[in-house]
Order: C-alpha cells, then sequence, then structure tokens
C-alpha cells in the first residue's frame, strides 16, 4: 500500500513538473517535445484508469505547420513558435495589440491549452473511429481540455487564457451568415472556416468562452465515463 502511494506521489510530482513551464511560448524545442509528452503520458493514463479497456496511444511530436497544432491519426502535431510562418505571427500580433502580447497568447494556448483538447479529438476518433470536423467536435474537445486543467489546479492559467479569449473574440467580426446558425455554418464550411485565422479563432474562442463559463459541467473523470455509455 506504501509502494502505491509513494508511485502516486512521485507521478503527480512529475506531472507538476511537466507542466511548470506550460502555457508559455518555449523557444527550445527539446524542452517542448519532452514536457508535451509527459503531459500527454499523464492524459493516457487518466483515460485508461477511466477506461480500462480503451486502447488510447498517442504519440506527441513537434510538426510546425499553417495548422498549428493538431491532430491526426495516432499522433498530436504540436509547435514551435521560432518556426511559425510569418502571416501567422503578425495574426497574433494584430489581434493581441503588440508583438509581445501576440508571444505571450501563442504561449497559452498553442504551447499550453490546446495539446489536451487534441488528445481529445484523439479520444473521439479512439471511440467513434474516423469524424470529420464539425462544430460539435470542436465543442467536445475544448470541453475535454478544459476539465482535464481543472484536474490538475490550472485555474490560473484557464483564467489567463479565458481573460485572453475575451479581449480578442470582441474584435473579430461574426462570419456566420444570417439565416444560419453557428454549428451549421461550421459544420458545413469547416475546411474553409479552418484555414482562416480570423473564422476559425471566433470559433475556437466563443466556445472557450462558453465552455469556460458552464457552471453545470461534471469533473473530468465523471464526463469522460459518460462518454462511453452513449
Amino acid at each position: 500500500m506504501k509502494k502505491i502511494v509513494l508511485l502516486s506521489f512521485l507521478l503527480s510530482v512529475q506531472i507538476g513538473m511537466a507542466q511548470k513551464k506550460w502555457f508559455t511560448t518555449f523557444p527550445d524545442s527539446i524542452a517542448l517535445v519532452k514536457e508535451a509528452q509527459m503531459i500527454t503520458q499523464s492524459f493516457t493514463k487518466d483515460i485508461q484508469k477511466r477506461v480500462p479497456k480503451i486502447k488510447f496511444d498517442i504519440k506527441t511530436v513537434l510538426h510546425t505547420t499553417p495548422y498549428l497544432i493538431y491532430f491526426y491519426k495516432d499522433t498530436a502535431n504540436i509547435p514551435l513558435w521560432e518556426q511559425v510562418i510569418p502571416e501567422q505571427k503578425q495574426f497574433f500580433y494584430k489581434i493581441a495589440g503588440n508583438e509581445a502580447e501576440g508571444k505571450r497568447i501563442f504561449g497559452l494556448f498553442f504551447n499550453g491549452f490546446y495539446l489536451p483538447h487534441e488528445l481529445g479529438h484523439a479520444f473521439e476518433f479512439v471511440l467513434k473511429g474516423e469524424t470529420n470536423g464539425s462544430y460539435q467536435g470542436e465543442y467536445f474537445a475544448n470541453t475535454v481540455a478544459i476539465l482535464w486543467w481543472k484536474k490538475y489546479h490550472r485555474n490560473k492559467e484557464l483564467k489567463q487564457c479565458y481573460e485572453a479569449a475575451k479581449k480578442i473574440f470582441a474584435q473579430l467580426p461574426n462570419p456566420v451568415p444570417e439565416g444560419s446558425t453557428i454549428e451549421e455554418y461550421f459544420s458545413k464550411n469547416y475546411e474553409e472556416a479552418s484555414s482562416n485565422p480570423y473564422v476559425y479563432g471566433y470559433m475556437q474562442f466563443k466556445q472557450f468562452i462558453e465552455i469556460y463559463e458552464d457552471k453545470n459541467l461534471p469533473d473530468f473523470d465523471t464526463f469522460i465515463q459518460q462518454q462511453t455509455k452513449e
């Protein structure tokens, strides 16, 4: 029994150390990948504990593309700021107001919040097979990510993301045409929308704000177990 308690304690310490620099912009690709892999291992253990029979084996690798961070098949691809194309850096500078704040917001979300978001996509993929991009799929992944970070008491960082999301969302024009709902628009035009950072950002930040403010959500473990009963 003492060994189990000790192992649990050591795992918690390891997870805490892995998350210490998370939610910041990494200049070092080796450190970025190392900490991302530790977080992925922690997320995987949480999934396997609640769904013991699930085959959840996701790799996390550095692969900076215009998609920034994304899940594909069995891999979560994460970006390094120094490798982000200039046009996308300009997007962050513009929505944040200046270069320093733009770089900070990139760290908050893309070297921070969105890793368990992509692992949430992976979880849905394992449960349901191939899934197409949709408003509902993004909502699911954002819910998973917020609940998982809450499980590890990253409330300070989530609040920082929330404040940034509200500030940015207020600047973004509503791309949804009259007569359509946001769910319909993004589900029907997902590929086109995801290629435009202003349009895609509108959807992502709107979802983050709604989920963060939702007081009726269960905890992460309960939410994960609920998905296997549907």
